[in-house]
């Protein structure tokens, strides 16, 4: 994968040498700047990793369905992936650069936490892929790169995340920093947030590499500051300005052909959860009759696993419900999270009920709704009309919602249930992998169609790099790279 590298570098330099204005932060060499500010290249890496995922995770999941056309991610029919987080992570390597020539460790402290984030993501997606090796073209001139296990990708990233963390220096300063304005206190709480998050992803394990992970986990949550309220979500806003609106903003899909998918709407109306309101529009039917937008009886969706034809059925009824218009007709939603207080406190309360740490699974649980609800409350336009005369203590006293502690397996189900329903548009794909994982919360699917685990290798890396991706197909899947090949996060 490392035969475009030369290319990219000099497509992302080029770039930063037109935009920037300030002639002494880079190289005279106009065509190939060999520096660039470190702060500039922060806000572009927050930029394109604060990006809504769009729609292919929330049609994994169940959320939204298509009626025009067959998804693949609607029917689990997807297969190669693609390797473009490298990309990305040739500009993280960029900055990790340039801060060790200004000697800034804050900036070379959250390139590493971008390290993470990209190669947490690419492993997920496929099993082992090239990290050790990886984007070495330009240094070490390896363009064939070899293949590392995941388990060696998840526990250098684990490793990579604490040096960042005890590499931090109150002394320095961050520029250009979109999520924290840089204050690195609150970078701290998210590099320590984000190993947890890794770690309980690998609840099936016991260790990763010489990491014991439930060990791991309750060190860190004993003994290091983690996200403890919405002010450190690690959070991308938008701006109703050229580059900075929010990503679906303007999206011809979802003005014409996407519908919310029943269940999903479900698991709000039966708890009577107004946060519905915000994603959803109304039934046309109920729109007309002049029906309350706060009546959940006016919000259906339609099925996600039969024939996309059938929901067409209920476009022409006028009974199924719209994502809601302000995604693409408004310029600026809510902020996109990273990683959210909410879902940190689902974390915890997770954890706790494995037995990782000693503490209230139930007092997390609600932390994290109460977290979820103010979220909204607080960044999305007109909430007064959705949570009119809502009161939380009531919504959290329904049977429904209450938390119980009969056995692991319903206060999992419990969780995961509500963490889900946290995800509409946030964490990218947190929601289909916590599924995978733990089989939470139960979604529909189609009989005998199982659900993928991975995506294939992409067929690049079967033209450049051959060799190496065999082998890898070979270690890990018997030679036999599909969608089903079970990674080894998932056994």
């Amino acid at each position: 994968m490392k035969y475009f590298q030369k290319l990219v570098m000099f497509i992302i330099y080029t770039q930063f040498a037109v935009s920037c204005s300030n002639l002494d932060d880079i190289n005279e060499n106009r065509n190939y700047p060999s520096q660039v500010s470190p702060q500039l290249l922060l806000t572009k890496i927050q930029k394109e990793a604060g990006k809504v995922e769009g729609l292919d995770p929330l049609y994994s999941v169940r959320m939204v369905i298509l009626t025009s056309e067959e998804n693949p991610y609607q029917y689990y029919k997807w297969n190669s992936g693609k390797f473009d987080d490298y990309l990305n992570l040739l500009q993280v390597i960029k900055m990790i650069e340039e801060a060790n020539r200004v000697n800034n460790t804050n900036y070379l402290a959250i390139g590493k936490f971008f390290r993470a984030f990209y190669f947490y993501r690419l492993t997920l997606t496929f099993g082992d892929i090239p990290y050790n090796e990886a984007l070495s073209g330009e240094t070490q001139e390896i363009f064939t790169t070899r293949y590392d296990t995941q388990e060696t990708v998840l526990e250098g990233i684990l490793n990579e995340l604490e040096e960042a963390v005890n590499m931090i220096n109150a002394t320095q300063s961050v520029n250009g920093d979109l999520y924290y304005s840089g204050n690195m206190q609150k970078w701290r709480k998210l590099m320590n947030s984000y190993r947890l998050k890794i770690l309980l992803s690998l609840s099936k394990k016991t260790k990763v590499g010489s990491i014991i992970i439930g060990q791991k986990f309750k060190g860190i949550f004993e003994n290091e500051p983690i996200i403890s309220s919405n002010s450190d979500n690690a959070q991308l806003p938008f701006y109703d300005q050229e580059g900075s609106r929010y990503t679906q903003f303007n999206s011809s899909t979802y003005a014409s052909s996407l519908y919310l998918s029943d269940s999903f709407i479900e698991f709000f109306r039966e708890r009577k959860d107004p946060r519905i309101f915000t994603f959803a529009q109304q039934t046309v039917a109920s729109a007309e009759k002049g029906i309350p937008i706060t009546d959940y009886n006016s919000y259906h969706g339609g099925n996600p696993i039969v024939p996309y034809a059938e929901n067409e059925k209920l476009v022409a009824e006028k009974n199924i419900s719209k994502i809601n218009n302000r995604f693409y007709s408004d310029p600026v939603n809510e902020p996109y999270t990273l990683l959210s207080y909410s879902e940190t406190e689902f974390i915890l309360a997770e954890a706790t009920v494995r037995g990782w740490i000693a503490s209230n699974a139930g007092q997390h649980y609600e932390n994290a709704i109460k977290a979820s609800f103010e979220y909204y409350q607080t960044y999305v336009k007109n909430a007064e009309n959705y949570f009119k005369n809502f009161n939380m203590n009531e919504y959290l006293s329904q049977e429904s919602v209450k938390y119980k502690t009969e056995n692991t397996q319903s206060q999992l189900n419990q969780i995961l249930t509500q963490k889900y329903m946290i995800m509409f548009h946030q964490s990218g794909w947190t929601a289909y992998q916590d599924y995978l994982r733990t089989g939470y919360p139960e979604l529909p699917q189609q009989q005998q169609i199982s659900a993928p685990v991975r995506w294939m290798y992409p067929i690049t890396e079967y033209n450049k790099n051959p060799v190496n991706v065999k082998e890898a197909i070979e270690r890990q899947f018997g030679g036999n790279d599909n969608t089903r090949s079970t990674p080894w996060w998932l056994k």
